[in-house]
């Protein structure tokens, strides 16, 4: 068996859960190692800003790493620093450190993105002499690193000669992180500067936002060190950690006037793909036991199908393979399966440019009656004729936003054209909903 990595974070907690040990935990569990965590500070903290700061007491954050590192079946692989509001907090954990021989990135924190100081003034100085000589690796942002080094850092090559400063008080390694450097940005890139001797540079697309990024920095220290001990080699580390904060802030929620990084929408994706397709697949098997539903399954088949919330595309929508069909032996339907019908993904996709709630679809046969009692239900109904479709209008997204002109409805229905069955659509939030909504008219019906 392979032993997961184990990567602690020893950092202040931030009560708006986007930076600080909130986000390190979320990224060490989004790239796959185990997180452990020493807290040093306490703070009252929101998209406005951080409004109060409680320093853990000392002795308290000396116990707490005491008790990691004498536990003989816990072996900490790698570690990063944050938030070390004071002096004394900072002589203590790297003595901490030093003892235990933990490798470590440091992330010198010294003010939240939304505004507030997370380290006492006369705290730099005990930073720069008892820790930053011990990491392995050192991560500021630009201000941070200006701080360091004494310098005024606007573009690349200021912050590579920011990065020898720093590197020459004794940190092995530095990573100057990108989105302040104007001619980067100017060229529209976040480029990192890489100095251990020799520069290398690493760069991502900038992502344009007038919002301020929070949980940025302590996202990207703790995905390096996560890559770190997993054993890669620092340069491909630091990619690796760009790449994931790049994706994290791409994906992130606005919340006020700040951006939260979000390292967990592969793991949300994920688990929504698993969602949707158990939701269609139970759908399917209560339309298979409705006793009726078969008179509702039109000429060409019918299918139902279920979006993820952030879908883009077919492959987004899960569907059965190759519809539902009336035989001899009853009903029979194929596997679920992302992207197996073109036509009622795109129906989906066309609902949900007019009520993003819909995230589900199933087509049935038109017959008047069928129409009465939608009404007669108190459903939501609308038409459209395809007889005054456009030549180069794609059916379902020009029908289904002409009969949404007026109101939002949850059926859709056409009574056909020259080679084109008549339909039924019906809407919901998920498979289940319109499979229940399909089950009451089955009912009316009989």
């Amino acid at each position: 068996m392979i032993r997961t990595r184990r990567v602690l974070t020893i950092a202040g907690s931030d009560s708006s859960g986007g930076a600080g040990i909130q986000a390190d935990i979320k990224s060490f569990a989004a790239l796959g190692v185990h997180g452990m965590s020493v807290i040093t500070a306490i703070t009252a903290q929101n998209s406005m800003g951080v409004h109060a700061v409680h320093e853990v007491p000392v002795e308290m954050v000396a116990a707490q790493l005491a008790a990691i590192t004498a536990d003989e079946g816990i072996r900490v692989d790698f570690a990063k620093t944050g938030m070390l509001y004071s002096a004394a907090m900072i002589e203590s954990v790297a003595a901490a450190l030093e003892r235990s021989s933990i490798p470590f990135v440091l992330d010198p924190v010294m003010k939240a993105g939304a505004g507030g100081a997370l380290i006492e003034n006369a705290a730099l100085q005990a930073l720069t002499t008892h820790l930053l000589p011990l990491c392995s690796v050192i991560t500021p942002n630009v201000p941070e690193a200006e701080l360091l080094s004494g310098l005024q850092i606007s573009t690349k090559e200021e912050a590579k000669a920011a990065a020898r400063a720093i590197h020459a008080l004794g940190a092995p390694a530095v990573v100057i992180t990108g989105g302040h450097l104007a001619d980067e940005m100017a060229a529209g890139r976040a480029t990192d500067v890489l100095y251990d001797g020799a520069f290398a540079e690493i760069s991502a697309p900038l992502v344009k936002t007038d919002r301020i990024v929070h949980g940025g920095g302590c996202s990207f220290s703790a995905a390096l060190a996560a890559e770190l001990a997993n054993g890669k080699p620092l340069q491909a580390a630091a990619a690796a950690a760009k790449g994931f904060v790049h994706d994290a802030i791409v994906n992130g929620e606005l919340v006020s006037r700040v951006l939260v990084v979000n390292q967990m929408r592969e793991q949300q994706t994920d688990a929504d793909r698993y969602w949707t397709a158990e939701n269609v697949r139970l759908a399917v098997g209560m339309l298979k036991a409705t006793v009726g539903f078969e008179n509702l399954i039109p000429e060409v088949g019918t299918n139902i199908g279920m979006a993820i919330d952030r879908a883009a595309s077919e492959q987004d929508i899960a569907a059965v393979d190759g519809r539902i069909i009336r035989t001899a032996e009853g009903i029979r339907a194929g596997c679920i399966l992302f992207g197996a019908s073109d036509h009622v993904a795109r129906l989906i996709l066309a609902m949900r440019a007019q009520e993003h709630r819909y995230r589900s679809a199933m087509n049935v046969k038109f017959a008047p009656e069928i129409v009465e009692v939608c009404h007669k239900l108190g459903m939501v109904i609308s038409s459209f004729e395809r007889e005054h479709e456009p030549e180069d209008a794609k059916t379902m997204d020009w029908g289904v936003a002409e009969a949404s002109k007026a109101f939002v409805p949850e059926v859709i229905y056409d009574r056909g054209a020259v080679g084109k069955e008549p339909m039924i659509r019906i809407f919901g939030t998920t498979a289940v909903e319109v499979v229940e909504k399909v089950r009451r008219i089955v009912a009316a019906l009989t």
